[in-house]
């Protein structure tokens, strides 16, 4: 071990993980890591693919300002164990795209900083699964991507036609795309995709063309998820668009449909898979367990009704006999899976004796009555519209609440809602194993 004294990058360590490399070198939370063979660490990604070597030099500040130097052999690919106090070491890239469908941008004023942030960062897509558009990206950072094959990384596409896309995300960099998504082809990186689907705007002949594109790719493009634009009763000063409705849903799935047999013909997948949103929409049955190839676009909200059935019901048939639960429990979720969710809980309430589930349709007034979906139902609306019922409990997805925190969209915690209501607030997972167990386990 070496000991210099100079000063470089706050790459500031939070956590050392026990029983690591890092923790026998004893280096400690708190300490700055400066260099990995001899490279400046820039973020996440240049630290993940510097230590991935079996021989590696590494220069950490203590806290006294003293240099620790230390020459590391160990497996290809094993880690340190170094926790940063910011995952991407650097801080995340912003969008700066202007998107005719952007929901941020529809978001009603005053609400926490932190939700107003796009961000449009390929780490966060290759660390996350962020979806991204590549359209605030130089040449050199598309060649790190490439140099560092940072993969599956999750595109935000839309079209292929790039005086269309120019248009749809506002910037004159989004044209590239396809060009770029050629580049990820030749060097064999993996890439999923995603379509917002705006009315009148790129599907029809568009989405066509865009899914025709899309598909000289496979495989490095392994799936596209088709999902329908969001719209609140924010969007006074933004560009003018329909939601679409049961018919128009209706017509999306069949042009899907079409396309889905073909490509099942040319490289035996679907290829591409319309979201749970429009099955609901058009008042259609969403497709069987296996016609979702493994689930790959779970993330845009393709299949999820699908799976949760699927595990409700295996669920249900591993209860040897019909338990006693004399309780009334309240599902809570939005107008646009309503009758899936009141017919998939009657399936549930059968199987238990004396069980009483009331599933309750939450209208959106915070985002506006066009927002029908679970994930954005807000606490308030949840306290004004079940303050007149009473029951045992009421259950909501997780996916109302914001990352990581109990607390809904418009700042209201749980505890508020639970209190405001005078009845406990069960949190589930949208998963049959989760809920099954809230109701056997009697959660009051």
């Amino acid at each position: 071990m070496e000991l210099k004294n100079f000063n470089e990058s706050r790459n500031i360590i939070e956590e050392v993980a026990a029983g690591s490399i890092a923790e026998e070198l004893e280096i400690k939370a708190g300490d700055i890591l400066l260099k990995i063979n001899n490279e400046s660490v820039k973020d996440i990604i240049d630290y993940k693919y510097l230590v991935s070597d079996d021989n590696v030099l590494l220069e950490i500040e203590k806290p006294d300002g003293e240099i620790w130097e230390f020459e590391i052999e160990k497996d290809y690919h094993e880690d340190l164990g170094i926790v940063f106090t910011n995952p991407l070491i650097d801080r995340a890239k912003s969008c700066t795209n202007k998107c005719i469908f952007c929901f941020i941008d529809q978001l009603p004023p005053n609400m926490r900083e932190t939700l107003y942030f796009k961000d449009d960062d390929s780490r966060l897509s290759f660390l996350q699964g962020n979806f991204i558009t590549l359209t605030n990206m130089s040449d050199s950072e598309i060649d790190r991507i490439i140099k560092y094959r940072l993969s599956p990384i999750n595109i935000s596409v839309h079209t292929t036609n790039p005086e269309l896309r120019i248009k749809m995300l506002n910037n004159k960099n989004a044209g590239k795309i396809y060009d770029i998504i050629k580049r990820f082809h030749e060097a064999k990186l993996e890439v999923n995709c995603q379509i917002v689907l705006v009315p009148g705007v790129n599907d029809g002949k568009e989405l066509e063309k865009t899914l025709s594109d899309l598909s000289k790719v496979y495989p490095t493009v392994e799936s596209v998820a088709v999902v329908p634009i969001g719209i609140t009763k924010y969007r006074e000063k933004l560009a003018k668009v329909e939601p679409y409705n049961t018919e128009s849903a209706a017509e999306v799935l069949d042009s899907l449909k079409v396309l889905q047999d073909q490509f099942m013909k040319d490289f035996n997948t679907k290829f591409v898979f319309p979201s749970d949103e429009f099955f609901a929409l058009s008042k259609r049955q969403v497709p069987d367990y296996d016609d979702y190839e493994g689930f790959p676009q779970l993330e845009n909200g393709v299949g999820l009704m699908r799976l949760f059935q699927q595990e409700v019901e295996e669920e249900l048939s591993k209860l040897k006999d019909t338990p006693k639960i004399d309780k009334k429990y309240i599902v809570a979720t939005g107008t646009l899976a309503y009758d899936y969710i009141v017919d998939l809980f009657s399936k549930i309430q059968d199987k238990f004796t004396d069980l009483e589930i009331e599933g309750v349709p939450i209208v959106n007034n915070f985002f506006g009555e066009k927002i029908t979906v679970a994930g954005l139902i807000t606490g308030f609306d949840l306290i004004s519209q079940l303050k007149d019922k009473e029951s045992d409990g009421i259950f909501i997805p997780i996916s109302m609440m914001k990352c990581d925190e109990e607390i809904f969209l418009d700042n209201i915690t749980v505890d508020e809602v639970s209190k405001e209501l005078g009845t406990n607030v069960i949190v589930s997972k949208v998963s049959g194993k989760d809920i099954i167990s809230n109701l056997i386990l009697g959660v009051n």
